[in-house]
């Protein structure tokens, strides 16, 4: 049966707000959830970006949900900060919780006063990481040297079981590579085609069963309303690789300020205010072989989504 999560979105509603929004959520309804981790949001717009890691800890302890997030080790993050943070949640509540390990954003990245690799060093970096934290989390002392360093790291809190290290992937390149190392796969809602192909060759290339989908979403009264509100808080969200890897937020908003087009937007966000169809929709995505689906509305008002698809949309879909 597939899982259908709420997506705490920490770069548009402050860490406060979004933790009585999660816990609001599981009263209605939904049995998982996940946040992102930014330093800085997509826009001034959205105007917020809390950490997700304390987040997570009052989370996962006021909640009985699971809760993942997606996080880029590397360079604003040293993997073994990660592995530490990802070890210490998964012991305090065991099972409960996974992390999907990215290559990261300039946006955010940038910080360091470090220079942002190309793409290609970025996703080796990744891998290194990856196995730095697979290790450390399975009680080994690792050191390193490569893209990152490591000397003589071990864990003294060892998470039984093994937090999931999910690869998120938004091309087919990057989940075929991410389907070496991964306990899963996670991407956002696009075109039914590529998501077709993605799970092909992740499966093709050996990946491992779990599989995730982010679902951005827009609902309200009226389609206008639905449509007004997705403009207004995703439309710096819509470039695609490497726009969205290589940017500043500075830029994001000069560039989406000089004209996004509808079709822009509707390809990147689910926009209606038929909760019928909206339902029709989401189900049809799952249905390519998603087991786990975590909608995330892109207004900063979460209660009315939270509250109409707890009554209308969740009890369908199951």
């Amino acid at each position: 049966m597939t899982v259908y999560g709420f997506h705490a979105s920490q770069e548009q509603i402050s860490p406060r707000q979004l933790l009585a929004d999660v816990q609001l959520a599981e009263q209605a309804g939904f049995t998982a959830a996940m946040c992102s981790d930014h330093l800085e949001p997509w826009s001034e717009r959205q105007g917020h970006s809390g950490l997700a890691w304390p987040w997570l800890g009052a989370a996962l302890a006021t909640t009985n949900l699971t809760f993942g997030t997606v996080t880029a080790p590397g360079q604003r993050y040293h993997p073994v900060i990660v592995a530490q943070a990802v070890a210490t949640l998964g012991q305090m509540f065991p099972g409960r919780f996974w992390t999907a390990l990215g290559t990261g954003q300039y946006a955010n990245e940038h910080v360091t006063g470090e220079a942002w690799p190309r793409k290609e060093v970025r996703q080796q970096r990744l891998e290194e990481c990856a196995d730095i934290i697979a290790r450390l989390l399975a009680g080994e002392t690792v050191s390193h040297e490569g893209l990152v360093q490591v000397h003589e790291a071990t864990l003294w809190e060892v998470a039984d079981p093994r937090p999931q290290l999910i690869a998120p992937a938004i091309t087919v390149p990057t989940a075929v590579r991410g389907a070496r190392w991964a306990d899963g796969l996670a991407t956002i809602n696009q075109d039914r085609d590529t998501l077709r192909k993605m799970l092909d060759q992740w499966g093709e290339a050996g990946g491992a069963e779990h599989r995730i989908l982010q679902i951005h979403l827009s609902w309200a009264p009226t389609d206008q309303e639905a449509y007004a509100l997705a403009y207004e808080q995703w439309r710096s969200n819509v470039f695609a690789p490497p726009a969205n890897t290589d940017l500043r937020r500075e830029t994001y908003d000069a560039v989406s300020a000089q004209g996004i087009t509808e079709e822009q937007i509707r390809s990147s966000v689910m926009v209606g205010s038929d909760l019928g169809e909206m339902t029709q929709r989401i189900h049809d995505l799952a249905a390519l072989g998603f087991d786990a689906v975590y909608l995330h509305h892109v207004g900063q008002e979460q209660r009315p989504f939270i509250e109409a698809f707890g009554e209308h949309v969740l009890p369908q879909l199951r």
